[in-house]
């Protein structure tokens, strides 16, 4: 099986998909949504959403990384396209499922739900940009507001000339409210002849199992869940495998979250550090009563210094963690 880690605006950026990947157990990322309106993009826009271009089109740990546009002008989508097909992403991905009201107000994202023809003509303009060795997969949604339209809009997805499909397993007025409709994502699996990944409400080992048997499909698409439990798509890598799997405890993943403060500060505006930080400590305190403490310690704090002296502290109280994480990586590689 193949498990990708989901494109999500002002979350899943570089810094995240660096420091998930190093955990292991995701097979290739989706980039973060690049805004195609009326021009062609130069190439530094590129390269800053994406900076893994400048890497190979992957993460440090080596994960291949998908470049996603938006967008709803297939000539201005194909030039770009073209363009960034030059700087080496490991494929290009379209996005027809954006669900924010100002993405969708200018008739982009799951806008496009409903124009099944501009569809399939944005994903046949940018298959004709790109180097036929490049794979060009779409990102859909079951619907705008409802999924009367799902299979249709699959089909014309798929004979356009894309090479994969995730179906995220709800509509656009769904929004991320549970449950996810897996079992939709058969009837668009049925229909099409390309690989169809399963998107939505995947949160555990359990959530993954009972995906596949609904929707059919061998690969999934996480991401709020490995945003909360980083070792998630290990978990279920193995548990599929017939293997169990130690849980990456809060331990283990310390290291990664002074790697994540570290990413931050070196990339990122000051302003928005802070809040970085808190944003992913809030996403964790679902699965770690850790980070619930630490997330109360620092939610009035803004003050990097501040910040790095508190986990400066933390780092020292957690002194075991370092051997801890090396242990438990050379497991995983062994394994």
């Amino acid at each position: 099986m193949t498990i990708l880690l989901a494109p999500m605006e002002g979350l899943l950026d570089f810094v995240l998909r660096d420091v998930l990947t190093r955990v292991g157990g995701i097979d290739r990322c989706v980039s973060e949504f690049i805004r195609v309106t009326d021009q062609l993009l130069p190439e530094r826009v590129f390269t800053r959403i994406v900076p893994e271009l400048l890497n190979g089109g992957r993460t440090l740990a080596g994960v291949p990384v998908r470049a996603q546009l938006l967008g709803s002008d297939p000539v201005c989508l194909a030039e770009n396209a073209g363009r960034l097909a030059g700087l080496g992403p490991a494929g290009i991905d379209l996005n027809f499922g954006c669900p924010a009201n100002v993405v969708n107000r200018h008739g982009g994202g799951a806008a496009l739900l409903d124009e099944p023809d501009t569809l399939a003509a944005i994903v046949a303009a940018v298959r004709r940009a790109v180097p036929a060795h490049m794979p060009v997969s779409a990102k859909m949604r079951l619907g705008f507001n409802d999924d009367s339209r799902a299979v249709e809009c699959a089909l014309a997805i798929a004979g356009g000339g894309a090479d994969e499909l995730v179906v995220h397993a709800r509509t656009k007025a769904q929004a991320y409210r549970p449950p996810a409709y897996w079992e939709r994502i058969a009837d668009i699996r049925a229909a099409v002849r390309i690989p169809v990944v399963a998107n939505g409400e995947i949160w555990t080992v359990d959530d993954a199992r009972r995906c596949r048997q609904a929707s059919g499909c061998e690969s999934l698409m996480l991401g709020r869940g490995a945003v909360t439990d980083p070792g998630l798509g290990l978990a279920i890598k193995a548990s599929m495998g017939g293997a169990a799997m130690p849980a990456v405890g809060w331990p283990q993943l310390m290291p990664l979250l002074a790697e994540f403060w570290r990413i931050v500060c070196a990339r990122l505006d000051a302003r928005a550090r802070a809040g970085r930080l808190k944003q992913w400590l809030n996403f964790l305190r679902r699965r770690f009563p850790e980070a619930e403490s630490a997330y109360q310690q620092l939610r009035t704090i803004n003050d990097p210094a501040l910040i790095d002296a508190w986990l400066a502290a933390l780092l020292r109280a957690q002194a075991p963690a370092g051997p801890a994480w090396q242990a438990w990586q050379a497991g995983q590689l062994a394994a």
